[in-house]
């Protein structure tokens, strides 16, 4: 057995690679083989989000504060809240983030596949994201 405790490791800022606007990880956690779940409390600033990205194994979002958006390509941006639980199934193209005048938190979970988690694609431009706060 592993405990983490809270507050043991540091905050780290998003990468600008992968994230548009100012986005906080807070507690990230992978687990050791045979198992290979890993993740992260993710803070989106308003206006923050994810960039275009597919898991192999799917993920699930957990919102634990905030109101912000979720969208598979193609399709319409969705509103997310405090307590909805989101499933993107795998190798589904999509983005997560804030608001554009809302701040979003949730925690992220996702599977590796062959030591792969996520595969980033190309940023979400200003006129794919939601001009308005769910």
């Amino acid at each position: 057995m592993k405990i983490t405790r809270a507050g043991s490791q540091p905050s780290a800022a998003g990468p600008a690679d992968y994230f548009t606007g100012q986005v906080r990880l807070d507690a990230p956690f992978q687990t050791e083989a045979p198992a290979r779940v890993g993740g992260a409390t993710v803070t989106f600033e308003p206006g923050a989000r994810t960039a275009w990205h597919t898991h192999p194994l799917g993920q699930t979002l957990i919102v634990t504060a905030g109101a912000g958006f979720v969208q598979r390509w193609e399709g319409e941006a969705e509103p997310i809240r405090v307590g909805d639980i989101v499933w993107i199934p795998p190798g589904i193209k999509h983005w997560h983030g804030a608001g554009p005048e809302t701040a979003m938190t949730h925690i992220a979970i996702a599977e590796s596949q062959g030591g792969t988690a996520v595969t980033w694609l190309e940023q979400v431009s200003d006129a794919q994201y939601p001009g308005k706060t769910p």
